[in-house]
């Protein structure tokens, strides 16, 4: 009898430090991409205080897009040989000091680069949290908690481009800056208190290898995946996805700021509540991608996406409402299977595998500005539905490469049962 109690009370406590870690990661994250994009609902306030063109100032995104994508192999490497909560709570508290650098930025080149260096200390969560659940949670409750994680995901993208929203139509660049280290301080704090000290530690390299063999066998974990088909295909389809979405919505802003609609800065980015579409898609995703598979999914929200993207070329306020609505439902599922299938497909270096996709998702970002920054230039917001359809033309080809993959791999598996 006092056995069956200790371990209802170990169940319970284990429970209790599985919930509290998806509550942390999923704050974590909504503060992350608050910090990412509040900028990217400020992009006319930005180019007003620093004395640049609006096209220029969505630059800012683009930077810090950049410098993620690559930090994201640096802490799956990191996190493979320390543990996952170590890096976490490193970069979360030197990103709220970094914080303090951008209310003294004096030119757009010096904000430049401190986005450049927030960009790398916000890559932690994003390149662990999915590991870190496939560590700590069981089987039964990943895909729950990877839509439960997405869908924290979609919030901060919200909140923090309605935040840069409000900020630009009613504060100066410097209390704008200061609200933000607030609300960074705040969440970071209870990220702190929520998330479990306890952790089951990661596969690592044995101490007694050499620092040369350790290098190599990091290397050999990102090769691993590289050589992966199935996984190269999946990392190119969330870049080539995030590269038009997360874009499209910075230049609909300028272009709602102009004629005919006159929209002021933060009513320009009311549009950002076009995500709450992709907030609920995340959250249905898991069981979608049980009860339907990740093909049909992809197949269907490619269709969503473009169906979306073209609805904004009758320009006015409720196709083009309709349309970002259907655009950020397609690209958030795609998101979710994505995240999905490496989370599953990952039987070890998951970190890595985890990384490279987010590494090719955010690089799909940042080159997605300037690429269709050259459409807008020529033809404004069709110029940017031009370039949009490109890449969802290079994102067809990329998920019927994966179907022709999994089709082999399925004949092959069969060829090997029967002999």
């Amino acid at each position: 009898m006092p056995d069956l109690r200790v371990n209802a009370v170990n169940e319970v406590d284990h429970s209790r430090s599985e919930h509290r870690l998806i509550w942390a990661l999923c704050l974590a994250s909504i503060v992350v991409y608050i910090n990412l994009y509040a900028v990217q609902g400020m992009l006319p306030s930005i180019a007003e205080h620093f004395d640049v063109t609006g096209a220029k100032a969505t630059l800012i995104l683009s930077v810090t897009s950049f410098s993620l994508a690559f930090s994201l192999l640096m802490y799956a490497v990191i996190s493979d040989r320390i543990g996952r909560l170590a890096p976490i709570m490193v970069s979360l508290w030197l990103l709220v000091a970094s914080n303090v650098l951008l209310i003294f930025a004096q030119d757009f080149d010096a904000l430049l680069m401190v986005r450049l260096l927030q960009g790398v200390l916000l890559a932690a969560v994003p390149a662990i949290a999915m590991a870190y659940f496939k560590d700590q949670l069981p089987a039964s409750f990943l895909l729950k908690a990877a839509g439960i994680y997405i869908m924290a995901n979609s919030l901060g993208g919200i909140g923090g481009r309605l935040m840069g929203g409000l900020l630009s139509q009613y504060c100066t660049w410097e209390q704008a800056m200061t609200v933000n280290f607030a609300v960074t301080f705040i969440g970071i704090t209870l990220v702190t208190y929520l998330l479990p000290r306890r952790e089951l530690k990661p596969e690592k390299i044995k101490d007694s290898i050499g620092v040369l063999s350790k290098i190599k066998q990091d290397i050999g974990g990102f090769i691993y995946h590289l050589t992966d088909h199935q996984m190269r295909l999946v990392y190119a389809i969330g870049g080539l996805a995030f590269m038009m979405m997360v874009n499209q919505f910075s230049f609909i802003q300028l272009h709602l700021m102009d004629d005919p609609y006159n929209f002021s800065r933060f009513a320009a980015t009311l549009i950002f509540l076009c995500y709450l579409s992709g907030t609920l898609t995340s959250y249905f995703s898991s069981n979608w991608v049980v009860k339907f598979g990740v093909l049909r999914l992809f197949k269907g929200a490619l269709l969503v996406m473009l169906l979306g993207t073209l609805l904004t070329l009758m320009d006015n306020l409720a196709a083009i409402t309709l349309g970002f609505l259907l655009t950020a439902s397609g690209f958030f599922l795609t998101h979710s299977c994505c995240n999905s299938f490496v989370a599953i497909r990952a039987s070890t270096h998951r970190a890595k595998a985890t990384s490279l996709y987010l590494c090719s998702y955010y690089l799909g970002a940042s080159l997605g500005g300037p690429y269709l920054m050259l459409f807008w230039h020529q033809l404004e917001w069709q110029g940017v539905v031009i370039g949009s359809c490109g890449l969802l033309a290079f994102l067809s080809v990329a998920i019927m490469r994966l179907t022709y993959h999994q089709s082999k791999d399925i004949e092959l598996e069969k060829v090997v049962q029967a002999s």
